[in-house]
């Protein structure tokens, strides 16, 4: 059964938003509420507090957003922030700050990140001019604030945003001291993947009477599980369009469906994937019905091979042909994983299941793993080398099969006129070189930066937790391949701990958490790997920097391999 074509943002109407956010919503393409978005935003937008169990992926930076400017006061609010969102690293105060922003641009919502690492000039003009809603990183927010450069007497709202990453991170103390410095008479809002002990804590002592929610896993059906091979890749978001690419071009799907969050994203990777050479198609909400029937016969009849839609799209299609499904990002729930992978592996077929995640996604990988109890494995993006090998092999079959099948006899007084000059296997070589060629291979690209993956083990209480390098194994030698250990000169006599470096390099650098590697801290001084790319940026930023309350020596490692 095909989608009705009346798709709208209905559904964030029925959660009480004003008109200029539903248009936002519709602009951007958002089709409807995610589980977290519907249970949370009601009792936001009635000012409750709130403790949200939700891990990435899952939308809540709208969950919280969109009550945010709901509370904007109309013809913008006073000089200082009415809304102070927390968040654990950098790149994350980015990225919600652009999805606030792209939200209330009717409002003349006015939005500034805060964060290390950029100059702070800036950050004191915005906030001189007056801003609406702060992001920020703990350590930074925090400076302001004893700076008497960031005012919280007239905030409203104060957001935790991935709690347990902050805690992790050794910001528990800065999320302290920053809560007392805010009024009174707020609402508080806490979001976090896991509810250990200290996030109970931190709700008992700073949330009023707080709304709990947590998404609920639907349970799978009675049944046969579907044959289906399921892998993801780790890859920077600059780098996907690339990466799904590269991984069709190695699978060479008979067809397949990729899964994008919104209308505006299918469009722009459809657009991408036909720049590619690919028959893609787009299948979203904002298409009328007629639209969405020739896509789906030309996608049934082979005319075209990749469906890029979202999953409101989506729904309730069934494609004899289908071979494959990608999640382009990381799915909001696993619920909505086993729902996108039962589309292939039917009727005792084979079908594969990729997902494209994000480093700061890996987490929500393992959580569906749990949940499924099914095993996701993590793969390396094909390389340059994998796709030339890979569009040989194609090349080489298609000659093949024209040997076999094809009248080849008018073409021999080609070869007998060039065998009087040439050898016969260069003229062959000539000839592959042409077909390869004409296949419209593409010339070589970029590599993409590979992602260093923590190894984890799982801790009491399901969380999990950091696989420290063997003692034996690690000593003497050197950092893991694609990595850079750096020397910190400061270690358990001054009471460095891994969360103290983790938090610093993240908050000061654009790496996050997920990125680091290995740490080793002896008596004096520390050890941690970082990605090579990011080595000099790593360094300069400490050196900028206090750890634990003073400057440190950093430098990269002067490792003796002897």
């Amino acid at each position: 059964m095909t989608p009705n074509a009346t798709e709208d943002t209905s559904g964030f109407a029925d959660l009480g938003l004003r008109p200029e956010l539903l248009r936002a919503l519709s602009g951007l393409g958002y089709e409807e509420p995610t589980p977290i978005q519907r249970e949370a935003i009601p009792p936001l937008v009635e000012g409750r507090d709130l403790l949200g169990q939700a891990a990435t992926g899952t939308g809540k930076t709208a969950a919280f957003a969109l009550p945010i400017l709901q509370a904007m006061p109309a013809g913008g609010g006073p000089g200082s922030p009415m809304a102070l969102v927390l968040v654990p690293t950098r790149e994350l105060a980015v990225q919600v700050s652009e999805a606030i922003h792209r939200y209330g641009r009717e409002l003349g919502a006015r939005v500034l990140p805060i964060y290390g690492g950029q100059p702070i000039g800036r950050q004191l003009r915005e906030l001189q001019r007056g801003v609406d809603v702060v992001v920020a990183t703990p350590g930074r927010a925090l400076d302001h604030i004893g700076r008497k450069t960031l005012q919280l007497d007239a905030l409203r709202i104060v957001v935790l945003d991935e709690a347990d990453e902050m805690l992790d991170m050794g910001f528990a103390d800065d999320i302290e001291a920053i809560l007392q410095e805010t009024p009174e008479k707020r609402q508080t809002v806490l979001f976090s993947a896991t509810m250990p002990p200290r996030i109970n804590s931190i709700a008992r002592q700073h949330l009023n009477d707080p709304v709990r929610i947590q998404i609920e896993r639907e349970t799978d059906a009675p049944g046969e599980s579907p044959r289906v091979r399921q892998s993801a890749y780790v890859v920077p978001r600059a780098y996907k369009p690339t990466a799904l690419g590269r991984v069709l071009d190695v699978e060479a799907p008979e067809a397949a469906i990729v899964f994008c969050r919104t209308r505006e994203e299918v469009d722009q990777l459809t657009e991408t994937m036909n720049g590619r050479g690919y028959r893609a198609e787009a299948l979203h909400g904002g298409m009328g019905q007629e639209q969405r029937d020739r896509v789906m016969a030309r996608l049934r009849s082979g005319t075209a091979d990749l469906l890029v839609a979202t999953d409101v799209a989506a729904r309730g299609l069934d494609i004899e042909q289908l071979t494959h499904v990608v999640n382009y990002n990381v799915p909001s729930a696993p619920e909505s994983y086993v729902h996108r992978i039962g589309r292939v592996g039917r009727a005792g077929r084979e079908g594969v299941a990729i997902t494209l995640a994000e480093p700061r996604e890996h987490r929500m990988l393992k959580t569906i793993e749990r949940v499924t109890k099914s095993r996701i494995t993590v793969e390396k993006v094909p390389t340059v080398a994998d796709l030339r090998a890979r569009r040989l092999e194609l090349t080489r079959s298609a000659l093949e099969e024209s040997i076999l099948e094809d009248d080849l006899e008018h073409f021999r007084v080609v070869v007998d006129t060039l065998a009087d000059e040439f050898d016969l296997v260069e003229i062959a070589m000539a000839a592959v070189k042409l077909a390869h060629e004409a296949s419209g291979a593409a010339a070589d690209e970029e590599e993409i930066p590979e992602v260093p993956l923590r190894t984890e083990r799982e801790g009491r209480d399901g969380r999990a937790r950091r696989e420290p390098p063997a003692r034996d194994d690690r000593r003497g030698r050197g950092p893991s391949g694609g990595m850079t250990r750096i020397f910190i000169g400061a270690g358990r006599s001054a009471g460095v701990r891994p969360q103290d470096l983790v938090g610093a390099i993240a908050n000061e650098s654009r790496l996050s958490g997920r990125d680091i590697g290995a740490i080793e801290i002896a008596d004096r001084f520390s050890l941690v790997e970082v990605p090579d790319n990011a080595t000099d940026e790593v360094i300069t930023a400490l050196r900028q920097t206090t750890v634990k309350g003073r400057k440190v020596t950093v430098r990269r490692e002067r490792f003796d391999s002897r």
